[in-house]
C-alpha cells in the first residue's frame, strides 16, 4: 500500500511542478510583452515630443513673416478684411432645413409644371391664372410661404489662394514640407 501511495504522490507532484512551471512561463512572456508595449509607448511619447519642438520652430511668427516677405510675389497675400468673415447666420440653409418639395398632381400635367416655383413649391397665382386652383389651396398655399422659414442671405467668399510652385524654406528644421 505504501508502494501505491508513494507513487500516486509522486505523479501528483510532477503535475504541480509542471503546471507552476507552465504559469511562471505565461508570466514572464506577459512581463516580456508589458516590457515591449512600454517601450513602444515610450517611442510614441519621445516622437510627440520631437514632432511639437518642430512644430514650435515651424510657426514661428519672424520665420513666417520672412516667408511671406520671400514668396509675396508668388502667394499675392492680402491682410483678410473683418467684413470678409462670414457668421454662422449669414451661411445658407442646410439641406435638411429646406422646406419640402411638394409633387403635382397628375391631372395638373405641364399646367402644374409651369406654375412650379423655384423652391418646388406650387405658384399659387401662376396656377390661379390657369384656373387649376381653388381659393382653398391658394390659402394653403399662403399659410404654407408664411410658416417657411426665410432662407439666410448667402455671403461671397474670399477667393481662394492658388500656390505657383512647392519650394523648400531655407531654414533647416528636419521637418518634411507639406
Amino acid at each position: 500500500m505504501l508502494r501505491t501511495f508513494d507513487i500516486v504522490l509522486i505523479g501528483v507532484m510532477t503535475a504541480m511542478a509542471s503546471v507552476t512551471y507552465t504559469i511562471k512561463h505565461r508570466a514572464e512572456l506577459k512581463l516580456e510583452e508589458v516590457h515591449r508595449l512600454e517601450s513602444e509607448i515610450k517611442l510614441e511619447k519621445d516622437t510627440i515630443e520631437l514632432l511639437k519642438a518642430d512644430w514650435a520652430l515651424v510657426v514661428q511668427p519672424n520665420r513666417l513673416e520672412r516667408l511671406v516677405n520671400n514668396y509675396s510675389s508668388e502667394l499675392k497675400l492680402e491682410p483678410t478684411l473683418s467684413t470678409a468673415i462670414v457668421q454662422p447666420n449669414e451661411l445658407p440653409m442646410l439641406r435638411s432645413q429646406l422646406p419640402p418639395e411638394t409633387v403635382a398632381d397628375a391631372k395638373d400635367g405641364a399646367k402644374g409644371a409651369s406654375a412650379k416655383a423655384p423652391g418646388g413649391k406650387v405658384n399659387s397665382a401662376a396656377a390661379s391664372k390657369n384656373g387649376d386652383t381653388t381659393d382653398a389651396e391658394i390659402r394653403k398655399a399662403i399659410a404654407d410661404v408664411a410658416a417657411a422659414p426665410a432662407p439666410r442671405p448667402v455671403a461671397k467668399a474670399p477667393p481662394l489662394l492658388k500656390h505657383k510652385k512647392q519650394e523648400v524654406d531655407d531654414i533647416a528644421t528636419g521637418s518634411v514640407d507639406e
